[in-house]
């Protein structure tokens, strides 16, 4: 099942500061850069706790109704969601894999820093998106992070658009 992530950061790799605020990026997400279209493609998304307590705070559920993987070793509280399809896993970054395929997952959409990284470590990811915002804020929660190995990268396209905006897309070498 592909894997896919699909993320913003300041121009010097972070995601969001330490506080977890994302005030550095576009508001609305700034112009149209295939994130819609990206988001038609997945059937689920994957996120960590951190990510699912910043997305929160935001005055609506911005997923829709797309169905929303929580990852984490503890309970989470979804009652705190309104109109959004969510659900509670845990467990190694395969297992979810196994666990979604089994439910019907075709594709599956990973964020959030943390969660990132493991589906990576774990070699489960196949496609890179990242959007890099004309912003250095200069410490922060970075996209990556430790490896045991290098990850080879085929660059397919890069993009840039008239805020500033540049587009990177990537496909991992297996």
């Amino acid at each position: 099942m592909p894997v896919s992530v699909f993320i913003g950061t300041s121009v010097d790799g972070f995601i969001a500061r330490r506080n977890g605020a994302l005030d550095f990026l576009p508001p609305g997400g700034g112009e149209p850069h295939g994130y819609e279209e990206f988001m038609a493609s997945v059937d689920a998304l994957v996120i960590g706790r951190n990510t699912f307590e910043t997305v929160l705070a935001f005055p609506t559920w911005p997923y829709g109704d797309k169905r929303v993987v929580v990852l984490s070793s503890r309970p989470v509280d979804l009652s705190v969601v309104r109109g959004g399809v969510v659900e509670h896993l845990s467990g190694p970054p395969a297992d979810i894999v196994s666990k979604l395929a089994a439910t019907g997952a075709h594709h599956l959409y990973v964020d959030g820093g943390i969660t990132i990284q493991r589906f990576l470590r774990a070699g489960l990811v196949q496609r890179l998106v990242i959007t890099r915002v004309p912003v250095l804020i200069g410490e922060g929660i970075p996209l990556f992070d430790k490896l045991p190995r290098d990850i080879r990268l085929l660059h397919v396209a890069t993009r840039h658009y008239a805020s500033g905006l540049v587009q990177t897309e990537y496909h991992i070498e297996v």
